[in-house]
């Protein structure tokens, strides 16, 4: 077809919006680790899950072979105030760098919580009623998680507890105040509400914490409070599993206008993004009907994939959580106080470390200050101030178009914005007044941090 008769935006209708998601690991031959009990080293069992998290997102949790989970049409009927998200033609971007790709980008930030987190906040939120919880309990790095669970728990009436990384509870007030506007409570973590949370600060006085920290404190509020269960808005397969309605709304976008793109771009940080964006499309890698591409990026101050090992993990620093088999670099990693707040956590999703492992797609990592500058270049050019987090994606997008220049390919580029940076305004103005530094980790830190992770036989 001719590109140029492709619109700007790709809208799809509400009968063309996705009505199952998709489950990636039933066509990976070759499953991801499952997570084990920390005290036996034995595989965990829904009944041992199932105390810590919503019964049924225990089933879609190890669930590693049925291809389709059914949307309940109560998700549906939210999902529609604002979705389907449109694929959105660059071609301001092409233009500006005079490049030969085809560039596009799936916009994820249409709505208050300005990410796509509520695709699956509104999906645990939805299982945690129908259980009839109380409420539940959650981390956050830089507020759009907890931003979209206070939304979601404020539609259906659950109580909900934020520890929101204490840098970013800094960092981002406005964040903050938009959770407590939807009736969320929210703590910096780590804090002296518990006992992990008072360890943590006895060992490290004066830490800026971690999404491992707040996610020890999240846990052990839930499990000591009746009627509570803990959610998570990254890394575990339940949550890879609502987020492939990204995927799967992208690639109905791109059939209909009969596009195949060449490269797909996403950051990484925990995994829900890039996991949702690609899972279509490395079904059909797997599968062996199509080839893709694939780039994870991530931060240079919090390299997981590039510098990591693939070992088992605590998924938390207060290391009260499953071991996950997973590129990590060490649970009580805690990174530098950047402006990548989302892409902060120490280790990846399970799913995504073996297809990574398997090679079956690659992964970068970018410095702070590279990726503010592409992040303004694309505000400038495309009209929408991203996150942080989406900016990693953008820039190695930016790299690989401008690749494309160089070599005359006319390779076609898609790659996830994740949302907007609106509250990331402290980000952008250190960034503008050259306050803003590059901290990578040594390799001697690294090495310490790697030491100290769990002996499984």
């Amino acid at each position: 077809m001719n590109n140029e008769k492709i619109p700007y935006k790709i809208y799809l209708t509400e009968n063309e919006m996705p009505k199952a998601w998709y489950n990636l690991r039933a066509d990976m031959s070759k499953k991801p680790a499952p997570l084990l009990n920390p005290g036996t080293h034995r595989p965990m069992t829904a009944s041992e899950l199932s105390g810590v998290f919503c019964e049924e997102l225990v089933a879609q949790e190890l669930d590693n072979d049925t291809p389709y989970f059914e949307i309940p049409e109560e998700i549906r009927d939210f999902y529609k105030m604002y979705r389907p998200a449109p694929l959105i033609r660059a071609y301001c971007l092409e233009k500006k760098l005079s490049t030969p790709a085809k560039i596009y980008y799936k916009f994820e930030g249409n709505n208050t919580s300005g990410s796509h987190k509520l695709n699956s906040a509104i999906a645990q939120a939805y299982y945690a009623k129908k259980q009839g919880l109380n409420g539940v309990t959650t981390e956050t790095g830089a507020g759009q998680w907890g931003t979209a669970l206070s939304m979601a728990c404020s539609y259906l009436s659950l109580d909900c507890k934020v520890y929101m990384v204490k840098c970013s509870y800094e960092q981002k007030p406005f964040r903050r105040e938009v959770m407590r506007t939807y009736g969320a409570s929210v703590t910096p973590s780590p804090s002296m509400e518990t006992e992990v949370g008072r360890k943590i600060l006895a060992e490290h006085p004066g830490t800026t914490g971690s999404l491992g920290c707040a996610i020890s404190e999240a846990v052990e509020t839930a499990v000591s409070s009746d009627g509570y269960r803990y959610v998570l808005g990254s890394v575990l397969n339940q949550v890879l599993l609502h987020q492939s309605i990204i995927g799967l709304e992208t690639k109905t976008a791109l059939d209909k206008y009969g596009i195949k793109p060449d490269i797909i771009i996403g950051c990484a940080g925990g995994g829900s993004n890039l996991g949702g964006l690609i899972a279509p499309f490395m079904g059909e890698k797997l599968r062996g009907e199509a080839d893709y591409r694939i780039i994870a990026v991530e931060p240079a101050s919090c390299p997981s994939f590039t510098r990591g090992v693939y070992a088992y993990d605590f998924c938390d620093t207060g290391m009260v959580c499953p071991l996950a088999r997973m590129y990590t670099l060490g649970s009580d990693f805690i990174p530098s106080a950047n402006h990548s707040g989302g892409l902060r956590y120490h280790g990846m999703s399970s799913t995504l470390s073996e297809l990574y492992h398997q090679g079956l797609m690659e992964a970068v990592s970018v410095k702070q200050t590279e990726v503010f500058e592409a992040a303004e270049y694309f505000a400038k050019v495309e009209g929408i101030l991203p996150a942080p987090e989406s900016s990693h994606a953008i820039r190695v997008a930016i790299d690989e178009a401008v690749r494309c220049t160089e070599t005359g390919e006319e390779k076609t580029i898609v790659f996830g914005l994740t949302g907007t940076g609106y509250f990331d305004m402290m980000a952008y103005e250190k960034f503008h007044d050259g306050k803003m530094d590059d901290y990578v980790p040594t390799d001697e830190e690294l090495a310490l941090y790697r030491s100290r992770l769990p002996k499984v036989e």
